[in-house]
């Protein structure tokens, strides 16, 4: 995957979750949901002082450090990516997951906290209790794209 197409992926993923989060934040009040795509989904406003499922919550400016350091490598191994012949598997992974890093990383600097929006509406309540973003998503496809690429 050339390197244009991968910084188009990762900005693509920074700027819809973007537009998502400000739409939220200005449509939506913390605690009220809506159940969207045939009830498939539950829509929130969740503010996230933490990493994932709150982690750290009572320590936002570390959480936010850590998460400008792990942004910060990861652009770097992306871009050593493109100094050697590597996977388009592994770069499509690293544009994702910068794209989800960029995304909350700038909400944890900026905001203060992480606008989280979606969960699912599963039996189990503390899976149902677990709300992401599109940014949570991308991270972990990123990641598992990663390891797949990394296997060629």
């Amino acid at each position: 995957m050339a390197v244009i197409s991968c910084a188009l992926l990762a900005m693509v993923v920074f700027v819809t979750d973007f537009l998502i989060k400000n739409h939220i934040e200005r449509t939506k009040t913390e605690g009220e949901s809506e159940s969207v795509c045939g009830g498939r989904l539950i829509l929130h406003k969740y503010h996230n002082r933490g990493a994932f499922l709150n982690t750290g919550e009572r320590k936002s400016t570390l959480v936010a450090i850590l998460s400008l350091i792990l942004t910060l490598g990861a652009t770097a191994l992306f871009l050593a990516t493109f100094t050697f012949r590597g996977s388009g598997m592994l770069r499509a992974g690293l544009a994702l997951l910068l794209g989800g890093a960029y995304s909350n990383t700038y909400d944890r600097l900026v905001r203060k906290y992480v606008v989280d929006y979606v969960s699912f509406p599963v039996k189990n309540k503390k899976i149902r209790n677990i709300v992401f973003n599109i940014s949570d998503f991308c991270i972990m496809i990123g990641a598992l794209l990663i390891v797949l690429g990394s296997a060629d």
